[in-house]
């Protein structure tokens, strides 16, 4: 399994904070922190430690931020979908988005000024489940379109919340030309975390709201640096904010190393960053992986423009890497917490583990400066959003 295991790294050799960095500063973060607190759900999601892990592992601390609390969706998507809306609507009535109030948004009186309003999207489940909860709370319509091969469960996890939601025969990518479509064709409003020339504001939006995120985690850390960060990535856009999040936080110079991990059938971010010419190089096809949230084969701009200047090492990895976390985390060595994590919340601790253990791999492990002083810093970025998925996975 391990020889699947392809890296590359950037060099910068003169750091520099990229300027599309600058809209997601500790401000920004701020600022969507105080938007979600609006919500009566909004709680911090854990920063969990696994000490006994680490200790096994050989290095000083491992870190995983465990989503599937967040406001009960079992992911952390709902953090863009739901600060792009609020700022959406907030632009349509000439508000300063810092002064929105709960009540503001979901008072009759919204919708008499704009009318009842229709989101639409593309998704593999957790973005579009974020966007219908929105919608349904502050009292508007979504439509959800999913590429072929979703999971039934999550289309109806979207369907409860009142969306009209559909599983399509495309793939993610053309997916989300078809919300695209759809939405120049009836006046929708399309939220997307991926962009393109003229459609650059509201992925913006959704990637700031990620920033929620990597303020609580600061304030969890209580002054403790990570020194290794391992985000993983579909279009993007998260690992974007977030990397730029953390470059802005602890400086250019002195920000923790920031490691990519994509699915090796959708890895579009790897194979730019390893052509090195400039330009961004999709994958084609049906982009088959168990990381559904992953399964994106076209990069965001916006996110790799940051990526670029504030990531370091890419990894295109196997399947097997997921399901090897997911097993990992949610049978902890003994005395940590055991955490359930989905196929693509796992990969990144999938990933560190087999960089830490793998005789294979211990160049890599030499090169990404791993070692017994390493505070090592993942994300789980979903729970058991797929079930049925998850049980098999957890018995093989």
């Amino acid at each position: 399994m391990t020889e699947q295991i392809r890296a590359t790294h950037i060099l910068h050799p003169l750091p520099n904070l990229p300027e599309a960095a600058n809209t997601f500063s500790l401000e920004h973060a701020k600022e969507a922190c105080a938007f979600h607190s609006m919500f009566p759900e909004y709680t911090t999601t854990p920063l969990l430690e696994l000490d006994n892990l680490a200790l096994k592992l050989g290095v000083e601390k491992i870190f995983v931020k465990d989503e599937s609390l967040r406001f009960g969706l079992n992911a952390f998507k709902v953090l863009g979908g739901s600060y792009c809306i609020g700022r959406y609507i907030a632009s349509k009535l000439g508000l300063d988005p810092t002064r929105l109030s709960y009540d503001m948004l979901t008072r009759g009186s919204v919708q008499q000024r704009l009318g009842r309003l229709t989101f639409v999207t593309a998704t593999d489940g957790n973005h579009g489940r974020g966007i219908a909860w929105t919608a349904e709370r502050l009292g508007h319509r979504s439509v959800v379109y999913m590429p072929q091969g979703s999971s039934p469960e999550r289309l109806e996890n979207i369907r409860s919340l009142g969306a009209e939601a559909s599983i399509t025969d495309l793939n993610y990518d053309d997916a989300v030309r078809l919300a695209r479509y759809m939405a120049k064709k009836n006046g929708w409003i399309l939220v997307q975390d991926t962009s393109w020339p003229g459609y650059e504001e509201i992925p913006r939006w959704i990637m700031q709201g990620y920033t929620t995120m990597a303020l609580e985690i600061i304030n969890q850390l209580h002054g403790q640096k990570p020194t290794h960060i391992f985000l993983q990535a579909g279009v993007g856009a998260m690992s974007g904010a977030l990397s730029a999040f953390f470059a802005s936080y602890y400086g250019v110079k002195n920000r923790p190393r920031i490691i990519i991990a994509e699915p090796e059938q959708a890895d579009c971010l790897f194979r730019t960053a390893s052509a090195g010419d400039g330009q961004l190089h999709n994958v084609r096809g049906n982009l088959d992986t168990i990381m559904a949230g992953l399964a994106c084969g076209e990069p965001c701009p916006i996110g790799w423009e940051i990526l670029r200047d504030c990531a370091d090492d890419f990894f295109s990895v196997p399947d097997s890497v997921a399901a090897d976390g997911m097993r990992i985390l949610a049978s902890p060595v003994a005395g940590d917490p055991a955490i359930v994590s989905g196929e693509s919340g796992a990969v990144t601790a999938g990933l560190a583990v087999q960089l830490l253990t793998s005789r294979a791999l211990e160049k890599k492990k030499t090169a990404l400066r791993l070692d017994k002083c390493s505070r090592i810093l993942c994300i789980s970025t979903e729970g058991d959003t797929d079930t049925e998925n998850y049980r098999k996975i957890m018995s093989e």
